[in-house]
């Protein structure tokens, strides 16, 4: 792929009075210390026409005053706590032309040579990135990076939406809730009933490093037809699973089979769940910071093989269902009495080139609002994590070809690819 560096430069926050006191510090919560301590890329594509890259510029300075996190810093305090200074330092801005249209280069996929349209991901100190690649068509694909401690999916998908409002003319529709205080406050006395130690946080570096080059990413796009089948066969009688639960039971089976598991070995997954509406009260889900933690439902490959999808639904539903008020009012206790005790904190998110074998861990941004975001000229003609960089990490996206179908961006080794590529479509 061919591309032209135009510019690159850090973007402030719009001068305004809202804008937060200078240098305050705002000290990581237990559930940004327990997410992935990494910088997660996401490419948008939008066909012409596009604002200009200054009004789109624009837009995300008066945006950047909203979400004054994103144009911090990571600084340490006096008591060796990782903090967010905001301080306006800014995020980077990289703006690139590529000399052909985007139709010539539809639709990504993994193997298309992504990285050139993303800012780096190595030794970055910006917290936000974005980069503005625009295309002879006048069509632009914006490739974003955002550090997951500072944000979770939900997060950045408000933000992506409040700056294409921004600039549309348009008044955000309902600003971010930024009480991190509010969220975190324990029980008197903390009452810590879940083993949070090692569940979300492990005593030693015990990841299961892999060959990054035995790891292979693909893209399955299951039809809104094939959809409408699954949950047809999953939801039976006056069973009733969602969307979710659907496509996980059947991507957990067919992804057991591809590995070849032996029928006596257990197999997990790392669901991640939101708190926003399970905590009582219920956070706003314009809560902006991370409010995720997981549930790991867990069978042996016999049962994944011989029961039924329904079956494997239960397994998820019920396993999720655990996550609820009592366990995340506990990962706060855990948190108010480790506070000092930081560094011995090693979250059990996964570190890039590790295999997950024979376990997996899934994202799902189906609830998540794409459609939303519309500079001007539509939502997304696609968009996608453009490199999946644990094996056995699955991400669920909502098609943008197609009402009701889904993407499933997965990571395997390589020597599973062939035989998942023929069954993953079949419903026995």
């Amino acid at each position: 792929m061919v591309i032209g560096l135009i510019n690159n430069t850090l973007l402030k926050a719009a001068s305004s009075s809202d804008y937060p006191t200078t240098n305050a510090l705002i000290p990581l919560n237990i559930f940004d210390k327990a997410a992935f301590d990494i910088h997660v890329p996401i490419l948008y594509a939008f066909g012409a026409p596009m604002p200009s890259n200054e009004v789109l510029k624009d837009g995300l300075s008066k945006a950047l005053v909203h979400y004054p996190h994103l144009a911090g810093r990571y600084v340490t305090d006096d008591q060796g706590s990782t903090c967010i200074t905001l301080n306006n330092a800014g995020i980077r801005v990289i703006e690139t032309y590529v000399p052909t249209t985007l139709a010539e280069q539809l639709p990504f996929t993994p193997a298309s040579d992504l990285g050139k349209l993303l800012p780096p991901l190595d030794g970055v100190e910006e917290l936000l990135q974005i980069q503005l690649n625009r295309y002879a068509c006048g069509g632009v694909v914006i490739g974003l990076t955002a550090h997951h401690r500072v944000t979770d999916g939900q997060s950045i998908t408000f933000f992506t939406i409040a700056w294409a409002s921004l600039v549309r003319g348009l008044d955000i529709k309902t600003l971010p809730y930024h009480d991190r205080d509010a969220v975190c406050v324990p029980r008197s006395p903390p009452k810590v009933e879940f083993d949070h130690s090692s569940i979300e946080f492990r005593k030693s570096n015990t990841s299961n490093n892999s060959n990054a080059s035995s790891i292979a990413n693909l893209v399955v796009h299951l039809s809104a037809d094939f959809m409408t089948k699954l949950k047809a066969q999953v939801c039976q009688g006056n069973q009733r699973f969602s969307t979710f639960e659907c496509l996980l039971s059947h991507m957990w089976k067919k992804i057991t089979q591809a590995r070849g598991l032996a029928p006596d070995e257990y197999t997990q997954v790392r669901v991640a769940v939101n708190g926003r509406a399970r905590m009582k009260p219920p956070v706003p889900m314009e809560y902006f910071g991370n409010l995720v933690l997981w549930a790991y439902p867990r069978l042996t490959a016999k049962e994944l093989l011989s029961e039924s999808h329904a079956h494997i639904a239960k397994a998820i539903h019920e396993a999720v269902a655990k996550v609820d008020n009592e366990y995340f009012r506990s990962f706060i206790d855990f948190g108010e009495l480790s506070k000092g005790k930081e560094e011995e904190l090693m979250a059990t998110a996964p570190e890039i080139g590790d295999s997950l074998y024979p376990n997996l861990e899934v994202d799902s941004w189906l609830s998540f609002h794409f459609h939303d975001l519309d500079f001007g000229g539509g939502w997304p003609c696609t968009f996608l994590p453009p490199d999946l960089p644990v094996e056995g990490l699955l991400i669920f996206v909502p098609s943008c070809k197609e009402k009701g179908a889904v993407d499933v961006f997965l990571a395997l080794l390589h020597e599973h690819v062939e035989l998942f590529k023929q069954i993953y479509h079949s419903l026995n």
